[in-house]
């Protein structure tokens, strides 16, 4: 096995156990709504995830292992992408801060704090920020 075919099915790997993290988040209240199936179906596109491999993680999305970065600058890039997701049709609905925010503790912000992080997260990408401004936002309202 080659270099590439290890860096290739690790890749693989973290996008399929992000993507079962996600459906984790969506099925918290033991169901997936209309918006949360469209949210799956688009990070399912971006995540690279086959649509047999989407099948079996719904089915099974337990038996991945919950993995969020450790590292905050990773958890902010997440946040940002799932952030422009959310944002995407620019028609925010209650359902799709309250899915961010379940996201967000998700990917390690406190719970305390992740309306407010949201929230700033919601502005920033909907004035149309890049990824570095993003990021050194949200840190800043942390100062």
């Amino acid at each position: 096995m080659s270099i590439s075919d290890l860096y290739s099915s690790g890749f693989r790997e973290r996008n399929q156990d992000h993507f079962a993290a996600i459906v984790r988040v969506a099925m918290s209240d033991g169901v997936i709504t209309d918006e949360e199936k469209a949210f799956l179906d688009r990070m399912a596109r971006n995540l690279d995830i086959s649509e047999s491999d989407y099948k079996e993680i719904l089915k099974d999305y337990k038996s991945h292992p919950v993995n969020p970065p450790t590292m905050y600058n990773e958890r902010l890039d997440r946040l940002y992408d799932l952030t422009r997701m959310v944002y995407a049709d620019h028609d925010l609905g209650p359902k799709q801060t309250v899915m961010l925010e379940r996201l967000g503790i998700g990917l390690g912000f406190s719970p305390e704090n992740v309306a407010y992080v949201v929230h700033k997260a919601l502005m920033l990408v909907s004035k149309g920020v890049d990824s570095e401004d993003f990021k050194d936002e949200i840190k800043n309202m942390n100062r």
